[in-house]
């Protein structure tokens, strides 16, 4: 395991972790979007666990690998179909956001399968 994989799947753990915790507290910069991409509210608090899930597993991936790798791919998986939901919703300038919390998941997973 090397140091940069460590940095990485940590930051990729933590933005996981903070998209949890915002659908949990409801802030308005990430629900209203939501609403507007027509996500159901009943889907909010699932979505959010899903996320705290794959942020734990992520850090749990540092002494498992297996669960890292399942973590990863799960939250790849996981806004993958978020870029998806924003484009069917037509809001091609919010694709960026997912992007961004997808981004060091990925790069976790390539470092790890690298190391």
């Amino acid at each position: 395991m090397t140091t940069a994989h460590v940095i990485v799947t940590v930051v990729g753990a933590f933005m996981a972790a903070f998209s949890a915790a915002s659908i949990f507290f409801r802030a308005k910069w990430v629900v209203r979007p939501l609403a507007d991409y027509g996500v159901p509210r009943a889907w909010w608090t699932p979505l959010g666990v899903a996320k705290a899930a794959g942020a734990l597993g992520l850090i749990a991936g540092l002494w498992v690998p297996a669960l890292g790798v399942a973590a990863g791919i799960g939250l790849v998986l996981y806004f993958t179909g978020a870029v998806i939901t924003v484009l069917r919703a037509h809001w091609p300038s919010h694709v960026a956001y997912p992007l961004m919390y997808m981004a060091p998941v990925a790069a976790s997973l390539v470092l790890g399968f690298a190391a």
